[in-house]
């Protein structure tokens, strides 16, 4: 599982999708999510703007992504 550390109180969905090269682009990202390809803590999500906040695990593809706050 990867970890992506955040600076600020939290990071939407589309953005971490993009953050850690799931997808290519913004629009990929939309497309992914609307089809609810995109789980969010084991619950299919299919809110883009979706905000994340550290705890959260992201799957998609069979690749798990962890948010962590920076100490």
């Amino acid at each position: 599982m990867e970890t992506v550390t955040i600076h600020t109180d939290f990071i939407k969905l589309q953005d971490l999708l993009k953050l850690t090269h799931q997808v290519s682009s913004g629009g990929e990202g939309k497309i992914v999510i609307q089809e609810g390809q995109v789980c969010v803590n084991g619950e299919t999500c299919t809110m883009r703007g979706k905000k994340l906040y550290p705890g959260d695990v992201v799957s998609y593809q069979g690749h798990e992504t962890a948010v962590a706050r920076q100490a």
